[in-house]
């Protein structure tokens, strides 16, 4: 294992986890955004984004290295592969003085839970806490470690 690697996996864990609370941030903020962007003519109502994650690195090669007995690493990280849209349907609701409201007085509202985007905050917010912890605790330990040569 490298000297770093540990600093930078959590590093990296950092990273997407500030990415996934933006994302989740702007969810929140766009809640009541019936005109998010314009597209062929016609204002699209917000839909929900979320943050997939992915593994760095090889995956084949850490079975390999694990079957042969040679895994010099306990792990490459994650990074955002993709931010999705939600598919979920919008909600209806019926206003019918609404600008954006159809033949039959509903609007179109983002499928944003502002119940379940406090829950995916609370997640990530408590995953980004763990990992400063974790790299506190690394940093730590490297220090100590170079206390050992004086």
């Amino acid at each position: 294992m490298r000297m770093f690697q540990s600093l930078n996996t959590t590093a990296s864990a950092l990273t997407s986890q500030r990415l996934r609370m933006d994302v989740i941030s702007s969810n929140m903020a766009n809640a009541e955004t019936t005109r998010a962007e314009y597209v062929n003519g016609e204002w699209q109502t917000y839909k929900r984004k979320s943050v997939v994650l992915q593994e760095n690195g090889n995956r084949f090669s850490n079975y390999l290295h694990n079957e042969m007995g040679k895994n010099t690493s306990s792990g490459n990280g994650v990074h955002v592969s993709k931010i999705i849209e939600d598919e979920t349907p919008f909600k209806l609701v019926y206003n019918p003085n609404h600008p954006d409201a159809n033949v039959d007085g509903y609007v179109e509202m983002p499928n944003v839970d502002p119940l379940r985007e406090m829950v995916d905050l609370m997640s990530a917010t408590r995953s980004y806490e763990a990992n400063v912890t974790v790299f506190n605790a690394s940093k730590g330990m490297l220090m100590k470690a170079l206390e050992i040569g004086k």
